[in-house]
């Protein structure tokens, strides 16, 4: 069993930044791949970003690629994912995700484990 538990977030302007954490409990996050999803209101729950294990892969929606980061610390089973150059279209709420399969392009069906989301708004 593995609890996910997202900080950060919040309320910035259109172009800042944001970074957004997730705390992993339980044992062996370094066989989790990671991922961020989001879901803006009234639209499904997007992929956003992903890690694998070690760290030494990822992978990015084309919205977000070039903009966003994710990174993962495992000696602290941490996730975080970067946000910079924030536009108002990021506006969602940001999920945290954990899969023992490594996948390039994750799907919400696919994710073993879930946050419970944190809320990212960004004003125009």
């Amino acid at each position: 069993q593995v609890q996910l538990v997202e900080s950060g977030g919040g309320l910035v302007q259109a172009g800042g930044s944001l970074r957004l954490s997730c705390a992993a409990s339980g044992r062996s996050f370094s066989s989790y791949a990671m991922a961020w999803f989001r879901q803006a209101p009234g639209k499904e729950r997007e992929f956003v970003a992903t890690v694998s294990w070690s760290g030494g892969a990822t992978n990015y929606a084309s919205s977000v690629k070039g903009r966003f980061t994710i990174s993962r610390d495992n000696a602290k089973n941490t996730v975080y994912l970067q946000m910079n150059s924030l536009k108002p279209e990021d506006t969602a709420v940001y999920y945290c995700a954990a899969d023992r399969a490594w996948s390039t392009v994750p799907t919400t069906s696919g994710m073993d484990y879930w946050g419970k989301g944190r809320l990212v708004t960004v004003s125009s």
